[in-house]
Formats: structure tokens, C-alpha cells, sequence
């Protein structure tokens, strides 16, 4: 049995893609024989959140303590060292991976109370390829009969399959949110006159990044994109944050490849309230991302929302 559980493959012409049942994630997707996320190998189990589904939070929560509706609620330490809880509860679950067609594959997963988070989501994630490049959307349900809180988030490497110094980023965001020694959320601020200014395309050069964004920029379409390299990440307004992560001290990814994680809210959201979701019972958010392969936005449709 692998690390990863089963393996689903999805093609479409010179694109291929993998999901994988330990986490729903993405595991990897590559046009014509080169890689475009810096994935992880069949018999190996998945390291630095490569790929990986960050729900019902993404990134860190703070003492993992958090209060909702009046109810206090301790979760595990899932990263001891800064006494935080990371990225959510399903990385590590096993999904229900059905393939409906060659380009195509959903990943369920049912998230059922407990300590910690005392809630009940059905999740969904609907991974597809087309000519517009990959398209990943998730959809989660509160089925349980109280109001639960919710985020979501997920985490591709995107890579050139060069050193990421020389490579030119472009990401649209008016905001970037400064973090304390336990990445943790200290203030937002305007990128204005900063190094993490990267409205205008440029090199990452030595720029460290291990930085949320948001007031993103969007086109006329709804997407904000941003560009690396010659690939686009885009997320429709569901996503209001994006997380951009140079690897800088994760000795498998450092400076090789760039983490670029869509998100509906920062860290600490169960804490802080910013960008929470609310899902009262019998409540679905739906949101959508994807990564097109090439640079220049309007040359074809960039993977919009259908």
C-alpha cells in the first residue's frame, strides 16, 4: 500500500495530474512531460504540505484555543514547537477518490466531531483539466445541526524547475499581513514602498516570502492571478487571501520551488474572526482555484469558473 493511498490519474492531451486519497491532495500535474507543482514521488509520504487540503482552517491558529457561539474548544498541538495548530484536520484522512472521467476526479471526505472541533462537514473537491489547465473546487456542507466555523485552503508548489531567485512574480495584492516568530498574524499593511511589493512583475532575487496577501487585485472576469514564471495561479473571490512561501528553512523545498496557497481567510481566523465563514446546518461554500500553464492571462480563458 502506498503512502499516499490510491492513486487517481487524470489526462487531458499533454496534461496529467494525480490525486490522492491520504488528504484529497494533489500529488502532482504536468503538461508535456514537465512538472508545473513540485509534488512527491508515488512511494513517498507527502512532505511540506505539498498539494495538501488545509480545512476546516488553513495555516496556524494560535494555542489552538479558539471560542464559537459562546463554546470553548482546544485542538491538539499539531505544530509543538511554536504551540500552534496547522492547517486543519483532513491532511492526513483518508478520502474517497472516484474518477468520473479521464480529466476528471472527486475526493469526499466527511469530517465528524471531534475534541477540538465538535462539527460535522461534508467535503468535496472537484479536481478537473482542460485546455484552460487544471481547475480545483471545494465545495463543504455543514451537516450538522449547529452552526460551525469554517476556512479553507490549500497548498501547491508551484515550480519552473529552477531555483526560484531568477524567476519573475507578479502577485496583485495591495495588502500583505506581517507575522511574529510563530507565524502568527501581527498587522496588515500596505505593500506600498516594501520588498513584497510584487504588483509589477519582477525577480524574487533574495526576497524572503513567507507572507498572506490579500485586497487583491482582479480582472474583469473576478480572478485575481498571480504569475510565476510562466504559470498563473488564479482564485476566484472566495479566496481573499493568497499565502506565498519561498521554503526558506524546509530543507526539501527551500528556494526551489514557490508555495503559493490560496486561502478564504488568514491565520488565527478561529481566534481573530477575519474572514470566518459561518455555515449555519444544511449551509454549502463553494470555492475555486486553478493554475493555467502559460503566462499571459488572456490568452486563452485562464480555467474561469464555469
Amino acid at each position: 500500500m502506498l503512502p499516499s493511498g490510491r492513486q487517481v490519474g487524470l489526462a487531458i492531451g499533454d496534461q496529467r495530474a494525480v490525486v490522492v486519497e491520504v488528504g484529497g491532495g494533489l500529488r502532482t500535474y504536468s503538461v508535456d512531460g514537465a512538472e508545473l507543482v513540485d509534488g512527491y514521488a508515488a512511494d513517498a509520504m507527502c512532505s511540506a504540505g505539498r498539494g495538501q487540503v488545509l480545512i476546516p482552517w488553513p495555516n496556524r491558529l494560535e494555542d489552538g484555543a479558539y471560542e464559537f457561539d459562546g463554546h470553548a474548544s482546544q485542538l491538539s498541538l499539531s505544530e509543538p514547537g511554536k504551540r500552534n495548530a496547522i492547517h486543519g484536520l483532513v491532511r492526513w484522512s483518508s478520502w474517497n477518490v472516484a474518477e468520473d472521467g479521464p480529466g476528471r476526479a472527486v475526493a469526499e471526505h466527511v469530517l465528524y466531531p471531534q475534541p477540538g472541533y465538535p462539527y460535522t462537514l461534508a467535503l468535496r473537491i472537484e479536481y478537473s483539466l482542460s485546455e484552460d489547465g487544471l481547475r480545483v473546487e471545494t465545495t463543504a456542507t455543514n451537516a450538522g445541526i449547529e452552526p460551525c466555523p469554517y476556512g479553507a485552503g490549500q497548498h501547491p508548489y508551484l515550480t519552473v524547475g529552477a531555483a526560484i531567485d531568477g524567476v519573475v512574480l507578479r502577485v496583485p495584492a495591495r495588502t500583505v499581513i506581517r507575522s511574529d516568530e510563530r507565524s502568527l498574524p501581527l498587522a496588515a499593511e500596505p505593500v506600498d514602498g516594501t520588498e513584497l511589493d510584487f504588483r509589477a512583475p519582477r525577480p524574487i532575487g533574495a526576497t524572503v516570502l513567507d507572507h498572506a496577501f490579500t485586497d487583491l487585485e482582479r480582472d474583469a472576469d473576478g480572478l485575481a492571478r498571480i504569475v510565476f514564471g510562466n504559470l498563473t495561479l488564479w482564485c476566484d473571490a472566495a479566496y481573499a487571501y493568497v499565502m506565498v512561501f519561498s521554503g526558506d528553512g524546509t530543507p526539501d523545498v527551500a528556494r526551489q520551488s514557490l508555495a503559493v496557497e490560496p486561502m478564504t481567510c488568514p491565520a488565527n481566523a478561529f481566534r481573530t474572526g477575519e474572514g470566518l465563514i459561518r455555515l449555519e446546518p444544511g449551509e454549502s461554500f463553494t470555492s475555486v482555484w486553478g493554475i493555467a500553464p502559460w503566462e499571459n492571462p488572456h490568452a486563452r480563458s485562464a480555467g474561469a469558473p464555469m
